[in-house]
C-alpha cells in the first residue's frame, strides 16, 4: 500500500508540473516564447537589448496579440510605466516617443558617465522632414561656404556619427503609441516638425558642435537602424573622459581634427 501511494504522489507531481508552465507534456499547457523585462525599467526609459530576455509562458493571455516575440521589437521604444523585473513586455507599455508619456519625467537623463546633453537647432529639411525621434541614431554633416583655408573653397564633411537622439523639441510629427492607439492616457499628438533635438556626446565633441553651429551651415541625416549602437554608451569615452577634458575649440583645432585643407 505504501509503495502504490508513493507512485501514485510521483504521478500528481509530474503532471502538475507539466501544466503549470510546462513545456507542453503530458497534460501540459501549450507554451509561448515572449520579450520580459531582464532587470526594472523605470518609466521614460529608452529600451535597450540588455534591458530585454525572452522566457516561454503559458496562459490565455498568450493569445492576445500584445505581446512581442522578437526583443529587436522593443528596443528604442519608451517605457510608459515603470515596468518590473521579470514582467512580460507588452505593447499598452510602451510609446515610441516620450512625449507622448504624460506623467512627470524623470529626475535625471540617461546619460552615460562622462556624458552630456546639447539641445541643437532642427527643422523640415536639415532634420528629415521630421522623422527622427527619441533614440534614433543620426550624422552630422558641416558645410562651409566661406573659407575654412585658403585658398577660399567650399567643403562638407561628415562630423560626428551615431550621434544618439535622447530628447525632441515641443512639436511632434505623426507620433503613434507603440500599440497603434492614437492617443497615449489621454494626450493626443502635437502637430508640425520637432524644432529642436537633444543628442548626447562628450563635452569635448560638445565643443566642435557648437563651433560648427556658429561657423558653418549644419545637416542631419537618420541612420538606418541596422547600423544602430548596439548599446547606448555605458562608459566615459576614453578620449574625453570627463567634462573637464574639454579645452576649447578653434579653427585651429577644427583643422586639425578634420583636415578641411584636404578635400
Amino acid at each position: 500500500m505504501g509503495l502504490l501511494l508513493a507512485i501514485l504522489a510521483g504521478a500528481g507531481v509530474f503532471f502538475l508540473g507539466g501544466s503549470i508552465g510546462g513545456a507542453g507534456g503530458i497534460g501540459g499547457a501549450p507554451t509561448t516564447t515572449v520579450v520580459i523585462a531582464k532587470q526594472p525599467i523605470a518609466m521614460r526609459h529608452a529600451i535597450t537589448a540588455s534591458d530585454l530576455e525572452t522566457a516561454k509562458v503559458s496562459g490565455s493571455f498568450t493569445s492576445v496579440n500584445n505581446t512581442y516575440l522578437n526583443t529587436s521589437d522593443v528596443v528604442n521604444l519608451i517605457a510608459q510605466i515603470q515596468i518590473s523585473k521579470g514582467s512580460v513586455i507588452t505593447s499598452d507599455m510602451l510609446a515610441k516617443d516620450a512625449g507622448m508619456i504624460s506623467g512627470a519625467a524623470p529626475a535625471y537623463l540617461p546619460l552615460a558617465s562622462g556624458y552630456v546633453a546639447m539641445t541643437i537647432p532642427t527643422g523640415e529639411q536639415q532634420g528629415v522632414a521630421g522623422h527622427i525621434t527619441l533614440g534614433d541614431y543620426i550624422t552630422i554633416i558641416a558645410s562651409a561656404s566661406q573659407p575654412l583655408v585658403a585658398p577660399p573653397k567650399v567643403v562638407s564633411k561628415t562630423v560626428f556619427t551615431n550621434v544618439r537622439v535622447i530628447g525632441l523639441g515641443p512639436a511632434t510629427a505623426n507620433v503613434q503609441p507603440a500599440s497603434g492607439a492614437t492617443t497615449v492616457q489621454g494626450t493626443t499628438p502635437t502637430s508640425g516638425v520637432t524644432s529642436s533635438l537633444t543628442i548626447e556626446m562628450t563635452q569635448c565633441d560638445a565643443e566642435f558642435f557648437t563651433w560648427f553651429l556658429g561657423n558653418t551651415q549644419v545637416r542631419y541625416t537618420l541612420e538606418s537602424f541596422h547600423d544602430y549602437l548596439t548599446q547606448p554608451p555605458s562608459a566615459p569615452d576614453p578620449t574625453c573622459p570627463t567634462v573637464l577634458a574639454a579645452q576649447g575649440v578653434s579653427q585651429k583645432e577644427v583643422e586639425a581634427r578634420y583636415h578641411f585643407a584636404n578635400l
